[in-house]
């Protein structure tokens, strides 16, 4: 009895330590995902009417891309550059357009390219389902900063997608706010998503979206952002996770999520803001062994608001490694309201010529 007894209690050990990622790895992982030297600036918007946001950096036939989103004031639109080392990007065009339409999304396709090799320091390449290339995306037809009835949608295309052009689009929203099937986290808005292909069927299922969503009051200006997730088997029909959300500080924003895998740890990153012991946006992580139970990292932020360029927010990751190099893409927002894409680094590796253009007189004093 003494013996099945000790046998019980280590393995309710086991599966609860399996469910935690230890302190000791969690300190591993930020030394290994840490990025000290700000390069700077490595996309900026043409005009101050534009504000650039959400990187999603992928690789294909030795080449760089960044998939990218503006704002305009009528709504979002997805762009793509490219970049021979990392740092220095030049845009080559849209890939998800305004349509002067009664489309759900004509005025409102924030895009992130999907199925990605998320192995830490891998290829980085785009994976091919149903002989097509895939990404996810948020839509509305409201216009302004995102207005409306916001869902999220599935684009795909089977030409090169390195070559600039329309991006196919599944004719309805898979998830939206207004499901019958809605849970209590995301039954206001919802906004970015990385979908995930766990050949393994981890969870049950081939394709996962994280995502973070706003919901949980009847007033929407008192509702917070969390992250959850949802699966799919053909990337078509899509079913929330009956745990979620994974993520959630109650207040605030919790979202932005983006997946890598570092050994046998899954590692998250994503940005909070405004949250009740912590105020302003930041950078962090959280890590997991099984994809559904997250240990949130407690230390410092991955990057902080240290330079004129990003002197009011620095958040909104995307981490790569490549040749030894750890590239830290962000959102960096200055206190003129400008907003482009920086990167931070592992290695010094110099410092960025580029600039946002002269801020609007009214706002040249605050920056």
């Amino acid at each position: 009895m003494l013996v099945m007894l000790s046998l019980a209690a280590s393995t309710v050990w086991a599966q609860k330590a399996k469910k935690e990622v230890p302190e000791s790895v969690m300190n591993d992982i930020y030394e290994k995902i840490k990025t000290p030297h700000k390069y700077g600036l490595a996309l900026v918007p043409v005009e101050n009417s534009k504000k650039m946001d959400c990187p999603t950096v992928f690789r294909k036939n030795g080449q760089w891309y960044m998939s990218y989103i503006i704002f305009d004031g009528r709504g979002y639109e997805t762009w793509l550059a490219t970049s021979a080392d990392l740092l220095n990007w030049k845009t080559t065009g849209r890939i998800m357009s305004f349509t002067d339409t009664t489309d759900w999304d004509s005025n409102q396709k924030a895009g992130y390219v999907g199925l990605q090799d998320p192995k830490w320091g891998g290829s980085y390449e785009l994976q091919k389902y149903d002989n097509k290339y895939w990404m996810s995306y948020f839509g509305g037809n409201s216009t302004g900063y995102e207005k409306g009835l916001l869902s999220i949608n599935m684009a795909y295309t089977e030409k090169d997608p390195m070559v600039v052009h329309e991006w196919s689009r599944l004719p309805k929203p898979v998830l939206m706010s207004i499901d019958s099937n809605v849970q209590w986290w995301d039954n206001h808005t919802m906004y970015k998503e990385t979908v995930l292909w766990d050949k393994k069927k981890s969870l049950g299922h081939p394709f996962i979206m994280y995502y973070n969503a706003n919901g949980d009051s009847v007033n929407k200006k008192r509702g917070a952002e969390r992250i959850g997730m949802a699966f799919s088997d053909d990337l078509k029909t899509w079913t929330r996770y009956k745990n979620n959300p994974l993520l959630d500080h109650n207040i605030g924003i919790t979202g932005d999520p983006y997946l890598q895998k570092i050994g046998d740890v899954w590692v998250m990153f994503y940005f909070g803001a405004f949250w009740k012991d912590k105020g302003g946006a930041f950078n962090s992580f959280a890590c997991s062994y099984d994809l559904e139970n997250w240990t949130e990292w407690k230390g410092d932020d991955l990057v902080k608001s240290t330079e004129p360029y990003d002197n009011m927010f620095a958040h909104k990751s995307c981490v790569v490694k490549w040749k030894g190099v750890v590239y830290h893409f962000y959102c960096a927002v200055n206190k003129a309201d400008q907003r482009g894409i920086a990167v931070a680094t592992s290695k010094d590796m110099g410092k960025s010529k580029l600039n946002f253009v002269a801020p609007p007189p009214s706002k040249a004093k605050k920056s």
